[in-house]
């Protein structure tokens, strides 16, 4: 969420950054509630300087009898009932105010490159060599099932499209990608949770899923609002609501956490789109990274989790680059996001494989995420940052794809050998 007072006194600025993503972000009703709320508190403001002199005068008026303490009173009682009455409307104006800015996005950050689409997009490295294949490639959902490693049959009639069966090799495979991605990340100085999957409104709000895209989300029927929860869509949100309405203390930022989870999304606005394979799933699994740091540190941090992630693709020895999204084509709460997309020979395409943003305040804002720089001195906000490290299903797609010999079999990188307990192919 954007700072109000910040909005309000960097009106023509604020506009001109939010014009970088392109479309039309009005803010002339949160200027006009502005003026509003500015013009409620004004005269709360002058009433209550009202009623701290009429209650001075009740003492010099005790002297001359309860006739002239009377009218007084009458006086004191009407500008409680307006300054109450003002309060009230003031309550209601900034509950509109909270409302309208939980929809209105981030700011993109400085160096985040200009462009509306994702074709304006900068390719910031490259690693690796595209694997040279002597024959036609196959698509990961033809090997996947010739292999009798995937099966989307029986999963759409157990739940319907968008889902997948795993067997043998590939559920295999998967659980080995799990253990060798955190097992990773812990050894570079990430400590591991497993958080809930379900999760409650508040938290679906303090990193920016609700209000705004609530059609994209799984939740379960209940009666009473306060006990819906939700499925998470990545586990984003219960890691970083781990620290919501909390200060943390000197000396404990950065936190760096990582996580094992699935992740649930409605996918409410891709029909059509990538409709076969695991791409883009209901249900899938990821591995993310989560951190919350200092504001001088955010973007070093940035660049640091991005490294992460990439150190996983470079290990497993798949193809890859890393692209810096223009304004127009971030996530709603990010300032910055750097994609990294894998090669997949099937598709003749790059892929996004993991996302890493620093949304800086803007979900610490909305969750309450502070840290105290120094012993007594006041709370700040924190940045928060996170990213894919990396999806699970994605990189089976890129390991399949990559990793496809002409006679059909797919050999498995070899930092997973271990996790696979000496397995080195999948035939």
């Amino acid at each position: 969420m954007l700072d109000l007072k910040y909005v309000l006194a960097n009106f023509d600025e604020v506009a001109a950054k939010l014009a970088r993503r392109g479309g039309s972000i009005d803010l002339t009703p949160i200027k006009r509630l502005g003026a509003e709320r500015l013009r409620l508190l004004q005269e709360s403001e002058a009433l209550r300087q009202r009623q701290n002199a009429a209650n001075e005068g009740m003492k010099a008026l005790a002297k001359e009898g309860p006739e002239a303490m009377a009218g007084a009173r009458a006086e004191l009682k009407e500008l409680s009932g307006r300054i109450k009455a003002l309060q009230e409307e003031l309550g209601g104006v900034e509950a509109e105010i909270e409302q309208a800015l939980l929809f209105i996005p981030n700011l993109p950050a400085e160096t985040t490159p200009d462009g509306k689409t994702e074709a304006d997009n900068q390719v910031v490295r490259t690693w690796g060599e595209k694997p040279t294949l002597d024959f036609t490639p196959k698509t990961h959902d033809e090997l996947g099932v010739s292999l009798g490693i995937l099966d989307f049959d029986r999963a759409a009639k157990i739940s319907g499209a968008r889902f997948v069966v795993l067997r043998n090799a590939g559920a295999r495979l998967e659980r080995a990608l799990v253990s060798f991605m955190l097992d990773l990340h812990t050894s570079r100085g990430y400590q591991e949770v497993l958080p809930p999957y379900l999760v409650n409104r508040a938290s679906m709000v303090g990193t920016g899923q609700l209000p705004k895209f609530e059609e994209d989300a799984f939740k379960t029927a209940e009666a009473d609002p306060q006990d819906v929860r939700y499925l998470i869509p990545t586990a984003e949100v219960p890691v970083t609501n781990l620290y919501r309405e909390e200060i943390q203390e000197p000396g404990t930022l950065p936190i760096r956490n990582c996580a094992f989870t699935p992740s649930f999304r409605r996918e409410a606005g891709s029909y059509g789109r990538d409709t076969k394979g695991l791409i883009r799933q209901h249900q899938f699994h990821k591995v993310e990274l989560v951190k919350i740091v200092e504001p001088e540190r955010s973007y070093e941090e940035l660049e640091g989790l991005t490294a992460d992630a990439e150190e996983v693709l470079k290990r497993l020895g798949l193809h890859y680059r890393v692209i810096a999204l223009c304004a127009g084509d971030l996530g709603f709460g990010s300032a910055k996001t750097y994609d990294l997309e894998v090669w997949l020979p099937g598709q003749g395409a790059y892929r996004e494989i993991s996302s890493c943003s620093n949304f800086e305040d803007f979900q610490a804002r909305r969750a309450s995420i502070k840290y105290r720089p120094a012993p007594g001195e006041k709370p700040r906000l924190a940045h928060t940052i996170n990213g894919s490290g990396l999806a699970i299903g994605r990189t089976l797609v890129a390991i399949l794809e990559q990793g496809q010999r002409a006679d059909g079999s797919i050999a498995i990188p070899e930092a997973l050998w271990p996790y696979m307990g000496g397995l080195k192919e999948i035939r």
